[in-house]
């Protein structure tokens, strides 16, 4: 039987946990595809975010940051309309923000990655949680991460989020002390 972190309820989660979730990614892309999908899910569950995952790659032309940075008011209207998504107005306006706020990152720091990476030293937070109940919504570098990603004027980064996203992106390894996956390589 394997054992898995306690949240990995359902065989999509399964598969999401022990292919991806607490992996090292410095792929610009995949780092704002994941920004997007845990400001997605504020107020939400991650099974109804994962659920979507596709529509979202869909409608936002695969989280390419250049293509995404360009959608028109037009383009924002139609996906209101798209039950492909969650069609939370607030959070598709976000989407084409925070692209537009990631090039600017990438401007001044080279690459997404960089500059989120800078936030633990370029190497993951390991933590040693016996159950995952026991890791924190939020965390002085989320905090930090937070007010960072605002000040390019990022959208749906408030410190859990962005806890949630160092969580995903392998920021942080806060895979449970008897998770099999917890000594997963880095990408």
């Amino acid at each position: 039987m394997t054992h898995r972190c306690s949240w990995a309820t359902s065989e999509a989660l399964a598969h999401y946990h022990d292919t991806e979730w607490g992996k090292a990614s410095y792929d610009d892309q995949h780092l704002f595809e994941m920004l997007t999908l845990e400001g997605a899910q504020a107020g939400l569950s991650w099974s109804t975010i994962l659920n979507k995952r596709s529509g979202y790659r869909q409608a936002f032309a695969n989280f390419d940051i250049n293509t995404v940075a360009h959608f028109t008011p037009q383009q924002i209207d139609a996906l209101v309309l798209d039950a492909r998504i969650i069609r939370h107005r607030g959070k598709i306006e976000s989407v084409v923000t925070n692209a537009r706020a990631v090039q600017q990152i990438q401007m001044k720091h080279g690459s997404l990655a960089h500059f989120v990476w800078t936030f633990v030293e370029q190497k993951p937070v390991v933590n040693h949680w016996a159950s995952y109940q026991q890791a924190p919504a939020s965390t002085e570098i989320s905090d930090a991460l937070s007010k960072a990603f605002k000040t390019y004027g990022c959208k749906f980064v408030g410190s859990t989020i962005c806890y949630a996203f160092m969580q995903a992106i392998g920021m942080v390894n806060d895979h449970q002390t008897d998770c099999e996956f917890r000594t997963i390589k880095e990408k």
